[in-house]
């Protein structure tokens, strides 16, 4: 007979990222407690337990088959999917003969999700110099599984407690951000806000603050028409057609606590613009999501950190975060499945 508890239980499935980094050491540290899901490594499975010697900390590793029901997570403990490294690791250091296991790992976990082995992909950091140095272009994990879903456009969110800050465009060149936005974008992106906000965060009827682009969201087309000649007429369009949205209002006092009593989550119009303020309220704590994905994807939101890795030094707090978000979300995932 089925166990209910066990029908509901999501696997949420992990991705080190770069071995030389403290990616492994944080996976290693999460599992240490437990979860209500089960913990999906795709790694390799020398790294991962050299990693958690030289940590001090206890793990076992059970190999994961298709078609394995899920089974609680266990402190100490991880399923895994072993994908060999092709260079030996070392703590610390980068290796771009290793680049290619990076993203070989991260492609099978996504695949993994998408034919519903898993229900989350949790994902570490990654070294993009060192995938670009292998002739890889490798702009980063958003824009990576945007390209293998074939999304025409996703959205990068991150979270930290209450407070939500989504981008309008995210690694470019502050000179080419303006070109950037257009009406077509804009739409697109605050229409799978608005949808992911409702179905994987549970909100009902999302409340969200557009940033302008200027400085004073360009001051009435003194200090740039952006504002004017696109962020407005796509606000104005879908508030017509019921969407909750505030704006264009300026950035330096849109996070002001009034305003974020009234905000579900913003949106920002270039990378540096809202993740300052995001980061410095709870860097180390603060969640990245990938909305207008067919799967769910968290990450954490810091680097590698090579000089941590494997000195016990590093914090596990992001990517704890991580997996509670991706827990929640598989959950209101599955609750408005057909």
């Amino acid at each position: 007979m089925a166990d209910p508890a066990t029908d509901t239980l999501p696997r949420l499935v992990l991705t080190p990222g770069e071995p030389g980094g403290i990616g492994p050491d944080v996976v290693i540290m999460a599992a240490q407690q437990r979860w209500d899901a089960e913990l999906l490594c795709v790694a390799d499975e020398t790294l991962m337990l050299d990693r958690a010697r030289q940590l001090g900390l206890p793990l076992s590793l059970h190999p994961y088959s298709t078609g394995d029901a899920p089974v609680q997570h266990q402190p100490g403990s991880l399923r895994i999917v072993h994908v060999r490294a092709p260079a030996p690791v070392v703590a610390g250091k980068l290796d771009t003969a290793n680049a290619h296991y990076v993203l070989a790992s991260l492609t099978l976990a996504a695949e993994l999700c998408r034919y519903g082995d898993a229900q989350a992909l949790v994902t570490g950091p990654v070294q993009k110099s060192v995938i670009n140095d292998t002739g890889i272009p490798f702009s980063g994990h958003t824009e990576f599984l945007a390209q293998h879903f074939a999304c025409d456009r996703v959205v990068m969110l991150l979270v930290a407690d209450t407070l939500r800050v989504a981008l309008a465009t995210t690694h470019l060149p502050l000179a080419d951000v303006s070109q950037a936005i257009t009406s077509v974008g804009l739409e697109e992106t605050l229409r799978i806000l608005q949808q992911d906000l409702q179905h994987y965060l549970g909100f009902e009827q999302p409340r969200l603050s557009v940033l302008g682009l200027n400085p004073h969201a360009g001051e009435g087309g003194h200090l740039g028409r952006e504002e004017i000649e696109v962020i407005s007429p796509v606000i104005e369009k879908l508030r017509r057609e019921g969407l909750s949205l505030a704006g264009p209002l300026s950035a330096d006092t849109a996070f002001n606590q009034p305003v974020r009593e009234q905000s579900d989550a913003y949106l920002a119009m270039y990378h540096d613009q809202g993740l300052p303020v995001l980061k410095a309220a709870g860097f180390g704590e603060a969640v990245n999501v990938t909305l207008g994905l067919p799967i769910v994807r968290t990450s954490v939101d810091h680097g590698t950190a090579l000089t941590l890795a494997g000195s016990g030094q590093a914090d596990a707090g992001s990517i704890k975060a991580a997996i509670e978000l991706a827990i929640s979300m598989a959950h209101n995932r599955a609750a408005i499945a057909p």
